[in-house]
């Protein structure tokens, strides 16, 4: 096995581009792309650009008649059929649209491959994460689903047990739906409680199919406003219990930007600090119960400047076995391209000034009076029994 990461990467992954005024702007990715190379980390990784998902590959989690449906709307937008989601204000269709979200999810399924494979143990796609794609259905900004087609591979290749752990703001709705009633993967979510954030589900009690699924879904949902403390306190409340009894063999991973304080699109506080703080409990879990096989990827994310490049170029540093301290300074040079490309000033340094981050651990006790550990506590009443843990 390769001791270097994989850093997935194609310019044309740029190209995921739904129009000037979408939040979801591709100079998230072409700025930490940069970053990525102002530290030096692409030294640190093997940059492999992985083909296109093919028919039958998309067909491991999307209905052929979807996309199909894709490819219509990509060669002319006029045609978007609104029934699959697809020319919505949340996707609207753009040209090229199935050759790039293809492209995409090429990256995470060759990553997944590559970690399997022995190619790399870690790999990272800060392009993908595109998990509210449903089987027949674009959603959220994401048309094909890469991290459950990532996952799906695992599972054709031959995987018994996968674990994703997705702390993307939002729900991880679509990866969930994929694998509901398969007990061979193991969803876990924590995000902003479905009250309060779309995708409106999310909620505790769903907790996978019947019969052997039952319990292959995990759901922290938490109140809106939690900050650093509560954020790792819910994570390491929940996280690892279940991850090292499901043994899995792969650890995927989906690590949406969007919680940060500065996010335009939803209510959590949370620092780039307690972000990069997760990305190193993630690689630990990997190391501790799979073997070290580990496939990181980006997701949401729209402070696309200040947060988002900073936070997954710790994820690549990490990944690559080179951390970047929470005190670097951020070459100049970036923050020039940053005013070049948006006319805003970048921020200075990789931290948000709350590094080192703290929490209290659950084994201290709960409060039942706290919102964050009563978000926890459903957590766990909901899902631990039903895997053999003690709530």
């Amino acid at each position: 096995m390769s001791g270097r990461a994989q850093l997935m990467w194609d310019e044309a992954v740029t190209g995921y581009d739904f129009g000037p005024d979408h939040p979801m702007d591709p100079v998230r990715l072409a700025l930490t792309r940069s970053l990525v190379g102002a530290f030096g980390l692409d030294r640190e990784v093997d940059v492999v650009a992985a083909k296109a998902a093919g028919e039958s590959t998309l067909r491991l989690v999307h209905r052929g008649d979807y996309v199909e449906a894709v490819k219509a709307a990509s060669a002319d937008p006029g045609v978007a059929d609104g029934a699959y989601g697809l020319g919505t204000v949340d996707d609207p269709a753009f040209a090229g649209m199935h050759e790039v979200s293809a492209l995409i999810a090429g990256q995470s399924v060759g990553a997944a491959e590559a970690v399997w494979r022995g190619d790399a143990l870690h790999a990272v796609n800060f392009a993908g994460g595109l998990h509210h794609a449903m089987p027949g259905a674009a959603s959220g900004f994401c048309v094909y689903n890469d991290a459950a087609l990532a996952i799906a591979r695992l599972l054709e290749l031959g995987i018994e047990r996968v674990a994703y752990v997705d702390v993307d703001v939002h729900h991880g709705d679509g990866v969930q739906a994929a694998f509901w009633a398969d007990p061979r993967v193991l969803t876990v979510s924590l995000h902003e409680h479905p009250r309060t954030l779309f995708p409106g589900s999310g909620w505790p009690e769903e907790t996978g199919g019947d019969g052997a699924a039952e319990g292959s879904a995990v759901n922290v949902a938490l109140p809106a406003g939690t900050g650093d403390a509560g954020w790792l306190r819910a994570f390491h409340a929940v996280v690892p219990e279940v991850v090292a009894a499901f043994r899995p063999q792969v650890l995927v991973t989906q690590h949406g930007a969007d919680t940060h304080f500065e996010d335009p699109l939803a209510h959590l506080a949370v620092s780039v600090d307690a972000q990069r703080a997760v990305q190193v409990a993630c690689h630990e879990l990997a190391h501790e119960y799979a073997g070290g096989r580990w496939v990181a990827l980006g997701g949401g994310g729209y402070a696309v400047v200040d947060v988002v490049p900073r936070s997954w170029t710790h994820l690549v540093g990490i990944a690559a076995g080179r951390e970047i301290l929470p005190e670097a300074v951020i070459p100049e040079a970036w923050r020039g391209e940053v005013f070049a490309r948006t006319r805003q000033g970048g921020p200075r340094r990789m931290t948000d000034g709350r590094w080192p981050v703290s929490w209290v651990g659950w084994e201290a006790g709960y409060d039942p009076a706290d919102r964050v550990d009563q978000a926890v506590l459903a957590a766990r009443r909901a899902v631990f029994p039903l895997r053999g843990l003690l709530a």
